[in-house]
């Protein structure tokens, strides 16, 4: 994370914060990212309900501080079907979807935002530990700034890994699959995010023999690192939803959506590694042996 941030190692501890990240790294103005929010501004002009967008963005924010207790109540119970717990996590985010989806956020977004590449994560990187509304927004989700920092860390020690997630438009002819059904890159993620949240938990009703206090701890993490990235995302569209608002500038508002899919997309392949592929040496010892 040092080296592509371009920082130097020796001022950041083993434990990196937040704040140490942002002593570090120095202040920069990429024009390219001004000129995609100011594209997406202009695009989606008049579009958005502002109204829904910050009344399910408040309610997405009391769900995602709900997640430490949830950890807390371990796995679901019930007889015949487990609890809901996951699954209420998601509903403002539901809401939200919907509606980003109806106006066509995503096809404006994949068409305006650059894809993955090494120079494009470094650059959102680096802006989203500079942007001040966007680290206090991960704050204000129960996020300290170690865990920040690593929200941070997993979008930039991840470039190879995002690079396979393609905007809709860009994916090459040739493909094993019908690329008409493949919706926008932002629709992908956040769809993954809310499915896999919602499906929580009964993977771990159905497999509670199976799972292990790490895989509760693992799971919990994952969940948060998803929605957060999910919020990022809903905040830059209630941005755009309200001519008076002018909380982000133009290159914060681009960060927001890049760094948002970034996270969303991570801790979603990284949940799918950590609670729902459980091999031998990760799960729970059998009674039965």
């Amino acid at each position: 994370m040092a080296r592509t941030l371009g920082i130097s190692e020796a001022g950041i501890g083993r434990e990196v914060s937040l704040s140490e990240l942002q002593s570090a790294v120095e202040p920069s103005v990429d024009s390219t990212f001004a000129s995609v929010g100011e594209a997406i501004r202009d695009d989606l002009e008049g579009r958005l309900d502002a109204d829904l967008l910050e009344r399910e963005l408040s309610n997405l924010a009391d769900q995602i501080r709900r997640v430490p207790e949830l950890r807390e109540a371990g796995i679901p119970s019930g007889e015949t079907e487990p609890e809901v717990l996951y699954r209420e996590l998601v509903e403002p985010g539901w809401e939200i979807y919907d509606h980003l989806v109806e106006v066509g956020f995503c096809e404006s977004v994949d068409a305006n935002v650059p894809r993955f590449t090494a120079d494009n994560i470094r650059n959102t990187a680096r802006e989203l530990v500079q942007a001040e509304p966007l680290t206090s927004a991960l704050a204000d989700l129960g996020f300290d700034e170690r865990e920040q920092a690593v929200l941070v860390m997993n979008v930039t020690n991840n470039d190879r890994r995002l690079s396979r997630w393609v905007p809709t438009a860009q994916i090459p002819e040739g493909v094993e699959f019908n690329v008409d059904y493949v919706p926008p890159l932002h629709q992908r993620a956040a769809g993954g995010v809310l499915l896999w949240t919602k499906t929580m938990d009964v993977h771990l009703w159905q497999k509670s023999v199976l799972i292990t206090d790490r895989i509760l701890d693992d799971a919990a993490w994952d969940v948060r690192g998803m929605l957060a990235g999910f919020a990022l995302m809903a905040m830059a569209a209630l941005e755009l939803a309200d001519d008076d608002r002018t909380t982000l500038t133009n290159s914060q508002l681009t960060a927001a959506l890049t760094a948002g899919a970034a996270i969303m997309i991570i801790n979603q392949e990284n949940v799918c590694r950590d609670a729902f592929y459980i091999t031998d040496d990760v799960r729970a010892p059998s009674t039965a042996r």
